[in-house]
């Protein structure tokens, strides 16, 4: 079997690189293996893993001019006029290196390439692959990063899968969010983790004093953290010194801090080095502080000498290589001071190191030896190639592709399941979720490593409470005490309970929890690696600051998931001398110690009272407890009474009643309404009451006799009813001060306008009343309104004036496009300060040149100049559902789900099919917001 290995360079020192390079080694006694190098940037490969490979280059990059590597006519000028060009076949986002000269060598060999297998090795050489290979060559691409997390490098994964004859990850975790994310249009999904190295390997006597770190200098590296942990436990270990290998763009910042906390001679940055399996058989300790790793050659390298490792249980693949308390200790993610601890304890016990080393040698060998890993491979390509040359091949592909893009996708957006940050369950630990999945089939499933109970009807808050209740409920059964810790901008809750109760409370939540899929993750386990167990197992866990219990639950469409975010926290507060009681980490809002743990009062929290203390149940100085409303402005734009009046309006004006110029997109209908109000429900409990502003049309499927909605006509707000019919947004928000029965404090949300994560009132609200503002870094032009100002511009700069002349200062710049914070008594002072400038906008129907934007712009202003408001800060995430390239940043938001808030627009001049801008945001928010709100019909 002939397999070719694509990379972008084989020249470089790097995990992919040095990935490829074992496995075609691994590979070669039983195949014809090739390694195909887009780029030769060295007249040597970096790697000494490289000799004896048949490595070949289509382009040169080690000359004054790139040129290609077969032999060409092409002169020099012309190379370098197509290498200054952009690449055709993979976008900048992707990987910026690639050009047009890349693009025809690719295109040439790609095309005519002779190979039974080809292997990708990033995303963007995926995407250029499937497009490009003969159909009769299967091609699988191998992941090497964590997939989740790549951002923009990881655009082509979902996009173009479909297409591939399999997708390969490095852990099951990243395979699981394939298989949730893609659903029916996955190729095979395989899980082969990288092996470790071949031949012989010199063994570290762990005598050296020498902790070693390897990698490129890069923030996700963390290598930082690496220096400071180091730093605090010198002192304690004299004659130890840190080494870190590698460079990269951090080395400047770490070369200061190291200098900066006088460790110049016990730190040392040596720079890259092509004989790493000498080092680490120098070393007594190798060191993992990233943020996330895929899965770690490094670790291998080092269990291959017989060195442990401390590592962070990041995301991937730490967990997937390091037995705690085996091989090596993981301790929490981005935790420095116990990343020191675990270096501390390897390092003062050299018994306990030689045990760690000596098992880190042997399971490496049984887990990732060339030969196991190997034999998966050969499995794989086995199996594809037994499909190769079937009928059902290329159709099942085309059907792959098909279910898609009637899933929603567009050529640049995939429906897409949220990240994960837990590492997956022990093998000890699915054996038993295995059982416990057998019990309830009907509810169970396994997702993100974990089992959860799928559901489609609990929103946010209501999850939250979930877990409160199991907590609580558990604790009270077994006559544990314990206080609730008000903490209302929090997601969680969270329990305080006596240290002195630890293994009471632990038997407590083990017993009532048992047999079912609830879990608990560790806070600062003391010898316990970190991560989250069924809870079942806390009746023999050893010491813990505390626990979050969680239930798992996941959506039918699997894009939907609530985790340990969502979970309660109950801690375990020591008493100190004084007789106070200590928060085990962080603290509360009244500080992080406590005179008592007992109950003083109770706090209701839903339908429930919960036992705290005073403090808590006293009005906090922080605490917004005023009633907050929202107002949405609605239209529908496919009602065809409303399209007369619209259309008759515009033509008694001369204008057009059709196309750009007559503002279609801003007021078509997509059903946004329906899933604005689901994040409002999910995401703001806290709202009083909604109120729709709309031309006397009602959605059909909302249920308007909910005692939360109420539908507003304009006749109801509008001063002056000779003003209407209106089709001016500024007019209507103009009025929307006059709604009967409106709260002092509302948020203005446009339709288009969604709650992405749970938020809390002073988000929005400072506590003494005064609103914020979410300034925009978008600046108003100077100068005053004219024919070519841009319509946007044109109510700031009238807003501008207003202000200029009144407080004598210039507004600089407009706001985000976010739900929009206002007090109904700072919108009357705007009507009767400028009654004549608000009449004008009122009594305009449609935007014109005297508009003033009230709602969006000036209230913000007006307020912050008369002490009313105040800057405030949100993450705010905008989209053109137009645009393709903005498409991307959809499959991101329900990745991740990182925004507070986002908007989803439409330029007038869009690129996508309106049926297909459709299509996409309806698979968009569907995925995102699949729990329907209480203000929903039956």
């Amino acid at each position: 079997m002939k397999i070719t290995i694509l990379l972008t360079w084989g020249d470089a020192m790097g995990g992919t690189e040095m990935a490829a390079y074992t496995q075609a080694a691994q590979l070669m006694p039983r195949h014809d293996v090739e390694i195909l190098s887009v780029f030769k940037t060295a007249a040597e490969p970096f790697l000494p893993e490289a000799k004896n490979l048949s490595i070949r280059y289509l382009v040169d990059r080690t000359g004054r001019s790139p040129r290609p590597v077969r032999p060409s006519s092409l002169t020099a000028q012309e190379c370098e006029a197509l290498a200054s060009l952009p690449s055709e076949l993979i976008r900048p986002s992707w990987e910026p290196t690639f050009d047009r000269l890349s693009d025809i060598e690719m295109t040439a060999a790609l095309t005519s390439i002779d190979t039974d297998v080809l292997v990708t090795t990033t995303p963007a050489l995926m995407a250029a692959a499937v497009e490009l290979v003969p159909s009769r060559v299967a091609t699988v691409h191998q992941e090497h990063r964590v997939s989740q997390l790549r951002g923009a490098t990881g655009e082509p994964l979902l996009t173009h899968a479909p297409q591939l004859d399999a997708l390969v990850s490095l852990t099951e975790l990243t395979t699981d969010w394939f298989a949730e994310s893609l659903g029916a249009s996955a190729p095979r999904l395989a899980t082969i983790p990288n092996a470790m190295p071949d031949g012989y390997r010199p063994r570290s006597d762990l005598g050296s004093k020498t902790i070693v770190v390897a990698g490129r200098m890069v923030p996700e590296k963390q290598l930082d953290h690496a220096v400071q942990a180091f730093a605090d436990i010198a002192a304690d270990h004299p004659g130890w010194t840190l080494r870190l290998f590698g460079d990269g763009p951090q080395l400047v910042n770490l070369r200061r801090l190291v200098e900066g906390l006088g460790m110049h001679n016990r730190v040392e940055l040596v720079g890259r080095s092509q004989q790493m399996a000498e080092e680490w058989a120098k070393a007594a300790i190798c060191l993992m502080p990233s943020r996330v790793e895929s899965f770690g050659l490094v670790m291998l390298e080092a269990f291959t000498a017989g060195v442990p490792v401390v590592a962070y249980d990041a995301l991937t693949g730490p967990s997937q290589i390091v037995r705690h308390e085996v091989d090596g200790l993981l301790v929490p993610a981005d935790d420095v001071a116990s990343l020191g601890a675990a270096m501390s304890k390897l390092m003062g016990d050299d018994e306990l190191r030689a045990a760690y080393g000596a098992a880190a040698r042997a399971g490496a060998r049984e887990r990732f030896a060339p030969e196991t890993v190997g034999s998966l491979w050969d499995e794989l390509f086995a199996l594809i190639l037994a499909d190769r040359d079937g009928p059902e091949r290329l159709g099942a592909r085309a059907d792959r592709v098909a279910r898609r893009i009637a899933a929603g996708g567009s050529r640049t957006f995939a429906v897409s399941a949220p990240i994960s940050r837990l590492s997956p369950s022990s093998d000890e630990q699915k054996a038993r979720e295995v059982i416990l999945q057998a019990q309830d089939r009907n509810s169970l499933v396994r997702s993100a490593g974990r089992l959860a109970e799928v559901r489609d009807d609990t929103p946010a808050w209501r999850m939250a409470e979930i877990n409160l209740e199991l907590s609580a409920q558990a604790l009270e059964r077994h006559g544990v005490a314990y206080i609730l810790l008000h903490e209302p901008a929090s997601v969680g809750h969270r329990l305080a309970v006596k240290a002195d109760d630890r293994e009471r409370a632990l038997r407590a939540l083990g017993t009532e929890m048992n047999g079912r899929a609830v879990y608990a993750e560790l806070i600062s386990p003391a010898s316990a690696a970190p991560g989250a167990v069924l809870a079942e197992r806390l009746v023999d866990l050893p010491e813990v600051a505390g626990v979050r219990v969680f239930k798992p639950l996941v959506s039918e469409s699997r894009t939907l998931r609530y985790g340990p975010a969502y979970g309660c926290r109950v801690e375990f507060w020591a008493q100190d001398d004084t007789g106070w009681f200590n928060a085990p980490n962080g603290t509360t809002l009244v500080g992080p110690r406590l005179p008592a743990l007992d109950e003083t009062a109770r706090l209701t929290v839903g339908t429930r009272d919960y036992p705290t203390a005073d403090v808590f149940a006293k009005p906090l100085m922080w605490n917004v407890d005023f009633p907050v409303d929202a107002v949405y402005t609605w239209v529908d734009d496919t009602d065809p009474v409303w399209r007369e009046k619209r259309d008759a309006a515009r033509l008694a004006r001369g204008l057009p009643t059709d196309g750009a110029e007559a503002g279609d997109v801003r007021f078509r209908n997509r059903d946004e309404l329906r899933y604005s109000l689901r994040s409002l429900a999910t995401h703001a409990p806290w709202i009083r009451k909604i109120f729709l502003v709309t031309d006397d049309q009602t959605p059909s499927w909302l249920n308007t006799e909910h005692p939360d909605i109420q539908v507003v006509s304009h006749r109801e707000i509008f001063a002056d009813p000779s003003w209407l019919p209106t089709f001016n947004s500024h007019a209507i928000e103009s009025q929307l001060h006059r709604i009967e029965g409106l709260a002092e404090h509302f948020l203005y949300v446009n339709d288009d306008v969604f709650f992405g994560r749970p938020l809390a009132p002073n988000k929005f609200f400072q506590s003494n009343g005064n609103s914020l503002f979410f300034r925009s870094p978008t600046a108003v032009p100077p100068g005053e309104v004219t024919e070519a100002t841009e319509g946007y511009f044109v109510a700031a700069k009238n807003n501008q004036a207003l202000l200029e002349d009144a407080f004598g200062r210039v507004a600089t710049h407009g706001f985000l496009h976010t739900p929009h914070p206002l007090r109904r008594s700072v919108l009357e002072e705007i009507s009767e300060r400028w009654p004549q400038q608000t009449r004008n906008t009122a009594a305009t129907p449609f935007r014109g040149s005297d508009d003033l934007s009230i709602t969006s712009s000036l209230h913000h202003h007006y307020a912050y100049l008369t002490g009313k408001a105040a800057q405030g800060s949100i993450s705010c995430g905008y989209a053109n559902i137009g645009d393709y390239q903005h498409h991307v940043m959809l499959s991101r938001l329900l990745a991740a789900r990182h925004r507070d808030v986002f908007c989803i627009g439409e330029s007038a001049e869009a690129e996508v099919p309106v049926d297909e801008q459709d299509r996409v945001l309806r698979a968009f928010l569907e995925a995102y917001f699949p729990v329907r709100s209480p203000y929903e019909r039956d």
